[in-house]
Order: C-alpha cells, then sequence, then structure tokens
C-alpha cells in the first residue's frame, strides 16, 4: 500500500511540476528586447527612424479596464475620421507594428499602435493570447471613439496573436470595427498549444499535458484555455474580414486560417502568400500584399476616395 501511494505520490508530483513549468512558459513567454526588434525592423526597411520621427503623433496611455496602462502612439497624418489600430504579436510590440501602420498611412488613414498587456511599456502580468488582451483592445477602441467621435471610420489589423485577439474582440464583446485584417491568427489556442507541445516536448503527449497546462493556467491566471478560441465566435463577426497567411508557416499552421476563413458568415476574403514563415506574409510578398489589401478595401468600400492631403508624410518603403 506504501508503494502505491509513494507511486501515486511521485506521479502527481511530476504531473504538478510539469503543469507549474508549462503554465509558466504560457503565462510568461519570453520577449524579444525592445532594441532587437528596432533593429530588426530597421534592418528590413520597415521602420525608417527619421520618417517616423517626422511623423505628427502623440504618446497617449490608455487606462485598461484591468487596472494598468496600455501604452499607444496615435499617429494622425491626415486630416480624417479613417483610422486603423494595430494589434502586434507575442513577443513583440508596437514598434512591429510600424510596418501595417505605414500601408494604411499611405491609404490615407491615421493610426494607432499600442502595446499589449505585459509588452512595450503597458502594464500587466501575464500574457493571455487574447482573454483579457481582447478587453484591452476594447479600452483602445473606446478610447478612440471618445477622442474622434461618432463619425470614426475604424479598421483593426492583427498579426498572430494580435490577429486573434480582433477576432475574439469582435466575435465575443463587439463588432463594432468597420473591417478586420487578421494576419496568421490561431483558430483555437488549445489547439495550437497542443501542436507546440508535440513539436517541442516530444517526450510527452499533448492529451496528457494539455489538461495539466489548462488546469494550472485556470487556477494562476483565471481563465481556460478553452476561452481562447476564435473558431469558436468568428460567426458572430458580420463586419468583412481580410485573412492573411503564409502556406509556409510551421509555427501556427495555415490551416487554421483557412478553417476560420471557411467558418466566418457574409463579406470576407483570403489570401495565402506563397512566401515566408510565421508573420512573414507582408515582409516576403509586399507586393501582393499590398494589392490584397487594395482589393479588400475597393471591394467593401474603404478605399480612399481622391487624393491625401499635401501635407502627408509618406513613410512606407
Amino acid at each position: 500500500m506504501r508503494k502505491a501511494f509513494r507511486v501515486l505520490f511521485s506521479f502527481l508530483l511530476v504531473l504538478a511540476s510539469l503543469g507549474v513549468y508549462i503554465s509558466n512558459k504560457v503565462m510568461f513567454l519570453k520577449k524579444k528586447e525592445d532594441d532587437e526588434i528596432f533593429n530588426r525592423e530597421k534592418d528590413a526597411g520597415h521602420l525608417v527612424p527619421d520618417e517616423y520621427d517626422a511623423l505628427p503623433k502623440r504618446e497617449v496611455s490608455i487606462p485598461s479596464s484591468f487596472g494598468y496602462p496600455l501604452k499607444a502612439v496615435l499617429v494622425e497624418p491626415h486630416k480624417t475620421n479613417r483610422y486603423i489600430i494595430i494589434a502586434h504579436g507575442v513577443t513583440q510590440s508596437k514598434t512591429n507594428s510600424v510596418k501595417y501602420m505605414n500601408l494604411f498611412l499611405n491609404r490615407g488613414f491615421n493610426a494607432v499602435i499600442y502595446d499589449h498587456r505585459r509588452h512595450g511599456e503597458s502594464g500587466g502580468k501575464t500574457t493571455s493570447y487574447g482573454y483579457y488582451e481582447k478587453f484591452d483592445l476594447k479600452s483602445v477602441v473606446d478610447w478612440l471613439r471618445e477622442e474622434i467621435g461618432p463619425d470614426l471610420l475604424l479598421g483593426i489589423h492583427g498579426e498572430s496573436m494580435g490577429a486573434a485577439t480582433l477576432l475574439l474582440y469582435a466575435g465575443m464583446i463587439e463588432d463594432r470595427a468597420d473591417f478586420y485584417v487578421a494576419d496568421c491568427p490561431f483558430s483555437d489556442f488549445s489547439e495550437q498549444l497542443a501542436y507546440r507541445i508535440k513539436e517541442e516536448v516530444k517526450f510527452l503527449p499533448p492529451k496528457l499535458l494539455l489538461p495539466v497546462a489548462s488546469m494550472f493556467v485556470r487556477i494562476r491566471d483565471k481563465y481556460s484555455l478553452s476561452q481562447v478560441s476564435p473558431i469558436a465566435v468568428i460567426e458572430n463577426i458580420k463586419n468583412p474580414i481580410l485573412f492573411i497567411h503564409s502556406r509556409k508557416d510551421d509555427f501556427i499552421l495555415p490551416s487554421m486560417t483557412e478553417a476560420l476563413f471557411e467558418q466566418k458568415l457574409g463579406p470576407k476574403k483570403l489570401y495565402m502568400a506563397d512566401n515566408g514563415l510565421h508573420a512573414q506574409s507582408y515582409s516576403e510578398n509586399r507586393e501582393q500584399y499590398e494589392k490584397v489589401l487594395d482589393e479588400f478595401l475597393e471591394e467593401y468600400g474603404f478605399a480612399q476616395e481622391g487624393n491625401a492631403n499635401d501635407d502627408t508624410v509618406v513613410v512606407d518603403q
């Protein structure tokens, strides 16, 4: 009896240790350093410091409903009510959003780029892959609507976790943006985590580890992994979505975006990029990415009418 108890105790101890380890990886995934992101984007031609510095902009601090500040930059080279909010991916910061901001500035939009919780200059203790982030996105949207007024025309662009966040925001909270661009989102976080466990922890099956990870995340961060599922709420989104993914993405599989596209009702468009790995669809397919974006904006009535203001600073490279 004592031997059986010791075996059971040892097994539970191992499971608990694994639960703490995996939940730590989920909640406190190592972020990229700010200098690393800045230098990468500058070297790729996505960020030209002198041109970025010349843009009319202001830094703002937006209160999260959870009590911490969300640090954002409001960029306004145009006299317009057309705005885009950019949501970056996990481990990144608002600096990573500049390349997408540039695309929309050149199409007559003003922009808001901001840091997710626990990223960049924003507060927040954990990363939740869209669960808490969707409420933060609502705070940014609400702040912008208050700032600009009822005539705001709003788009939201997200990359990776940012794309999942905007889908969760629109599908679970409010479908209040006029359009969305979801670049390489996961369709279901439990499925994504199971895939990553299979790829990275080869000696233990996901079917064993996933329930343990979910239990420890629920205990420690007060949400369930099953609640982070864009595909479970995608049918609630009525406004247009442009889905983008690279066919060669082996971090978040392109089949996830294809499944989201299939389940989305109403206006939608899908672009599967030929080149690039995860979150590289724009970097490796710039001309086609812009072409598809223009087609999407034109098809659903969001393309710029006429020419940009003479005082516009053109920053796209």
